[in-house]
């Protein structure tokens, strides 16, 4: 299973935020090269970079940033906050990013979404299907779309959709441990699909210890996703340098 670190940006810095809401920004380090740096160090290859003024500004905005750390480090990036547009999009691949992850977009214009994925290809674009009590949420989670979660991925696997990253948003931030049923039943139901192969689902949200990583590994996620646990050093580098 895949290791994947969170770098979210707010005005260039490395930040944290509580269930999505922007009034919990916590700073963590002005320098988001410097915390890139720190995980390839210990033998990290991946890294999940969120332009959260992105998210709110409805287009990409952070993307300097993308383009430093992928020119200065040798991280495989998925990006995503605000690619609402073809521009967007072209954007964070000319920056560096390996990958790109589209949420509000696959929910309000699913067309360009579709668009996507027969461009670039099923391995370079993810889906992001972020639960708000069983509805997908949108906009930097500040709305609640009318889109159920499982029938809405597995519309897109539909659509030869393979990579789905899925926060459980009640859990994210709160370091109270993932949310472990909604993702077995995530992958029992989308899994052996008429629709073609399985999705490699991505874990996030919650992430409290070391331990939890082997379970979600157990229970078929393809990847997990690893913030606030980092930052507040309930997991440390030299543990996930163990564990990689």
């Amino acid at each position: 299973m895949r290791i994947i670190p969170a770098i979210d940006i707010i005005d260039g810095k490395c930040v944290r935020l509580t269930r999505g809401d922007y009034e919990t920004k916590k700073v963590y380090n002005e320098n988001p090269l410097e915390v890139a740096k720190a995980f390839e160090a210990s033998g990290i290859e991946y890294l999940h970079l969120v332009d959260l003024d992105g998210a709110k500004a409805h287009h990409i905005v952070n993307y300097k940033v993308l383009e430093q750390i992928a020119s200065k480090t040798s991280l495989k990036i998925d990006f995503g906050g605000g690619l609402k547009a073809d521009e967007d999009i072209l954007i964070a691949f000319n920056s560096g990013a390996k990958q790109i992850t589209g949420g509000s977009i696959a929910v309000k214009d699913p067309k360009t979404f579709e668009s996507w994925i027969s461009k670039y290809g099923a391995t370079k674009i993810i889906l992001g299907a972020d639960s708000d009590h069983g509805k997908v949420s949108i906009s930097g989670w500040m709305e609640r779309s009318q889109e159920d979660l499982i029938p809405f991925i597995k519309e897109y696997q539909k659509k030869r959709i393979q990579y789905v990253i899925c926060t459980d948003i009640s859990k994210d931030g709160m370091l109270g441990g993932p949310s472990i049923e909604l993702y077995k039943q995530i992958i029992s139901e989308c899994s052996n699909s008429s629709f073609g192969q399985s999705i490699k689902l991505i874990a996030s949200g919650g992430i409290s210890s070391i331990e939890e990583i082997p379970v979600l590994k157990d229970i078929g996620c393809e990847g997990v996703i690893i913030g606030k646990a980092i930052y507040e050093n309930r997991i440390s580098l030299k543990q996930l340098e163990k564990y990689v």
